[in-house]
């Protein structure tokens, strides 16, 4: 498994990967998960991959060779659009190829990418490809994508990212996803690869390997957690069984709906009851014509 999260803003993109991969308990190493296309002046763009690691491998091996239907390459595509067709072709080719034999051995063809940069003359552009070779692209209401190990770094992208963040903010951001991730799932690890393209530069921006050692990721994983203890200890206790009129942090009061949903007790487990007979008494008494 892996984790990878892709942000497209009004300033330009960012890309942030892991490098885990996972075939089994004991077979654990790291692999690149981002690939970059790159013409320096003319067009930059990046491939980030989570899935099955030999199907991935396989599209990007293709992928910078392949003449789509339209007679386009990833070098000659007119448009981010026309170039993300061409990386759903590229999945499609792999799984009339693959996906067969794979079968044949229990092994679903999963793969999915986020593809994104920009060509000269075009908008920066983010899409996210699925295993079929379709995809979507990010817009103004929903500017980033995740593949992989997505839910434990979702909440601080929703609550932080806008188009308008700054690259550096979004980086942060991305960063603190990324440790949320890596604190909560084995399934991810260092080291990370971050790239930040800004818009029009046509050219990689900046890009970092991140490892155990970088200062700027150990900053980010101590301080975040102190931060978010010393917030979670400046919330206020809930207060329990409160009159209706009371005021403040009330989490529960004398009003309608103010007990738990409980389950009948048996009649014979009722206050008052007599306990019921063993089933063997009953027999027996059935037996001896007592009933």
């Amino acid at each position: 498994m892996t984790y990878c999260v892709a942000m497209r803003l009004d300033a330009g993109l960012v890309f942030l990967s892991d490098s885990r991969t996972n075939a089994g308990v004991d077979q654990v190493s790291t692999a690149r998960k981002m690939q970059v296309y790159e013409h320096p002046g003319e067009r930059m763009m990046v491939l980030m991959t989570a899935g099955n690691l030999s199907i991935s491998q396989s599209v990007r091996e293709l992928l910078s060779s392949h003449t789509g239907a339209s007679g386009y390459t990833l070098w000659t595509a007119p448009d981010m659009y026309e170039a993300a067709r061409i990386v759903g072709e590229v999945v499609r080719l792999v799984h009339a190829r693959d996906a067969k034999a794979l079968s044949e051995f229990g092994i679903d063809f999963n793969v999915s990418m986020i593809f994104g940069g920009q060509i000269k003359g075009t908008p920066c552009r983010l899409f996210q490809v699925y295993s079929a070779g379709n995809f979507i692209e990010s817009h103004s209401e929903a500017t980033y994508f995740q593949i992989g190990e997505a839910k434990y770094g979702k909440p601080i992208i929703d609550r932080v990212i806008t188009p308008s963040t700054p690259l550096d903010e979004a980086a942060k951001c991305a960063l603190i996803s990324m440790d949320s991730t890596l604190r909560s799932n084995i399934s991810v690890g260092l080291p990370l690869d971050l790239l930040v393209y800004e818009d029009g530069a046509l050219a990689v921006t900046q890009f970092a390997t991140i490892d155990d050692n970088n200062q700027y990721f150990r900053m980010i994983r101590n301080t975040w957690g102190q931060q978010l203890k010393t917030i979670f200890e400046g919330i206020a206790a809930p207060v329990w069984n409160a009159a209706p009129d009371t005021t403040g942090n009330v989490l529960s009061s004398a009003a309608t709906r103010s007990q738990p949903m409980r389950a009948a007790l048996p009649p014979t487990m009722a206050p008052g009851s007599q306990p019921a007979a063993p089933l063997q008494t009953l027999a027996q008494q059935f037996r001896d014509g007592q009933q």
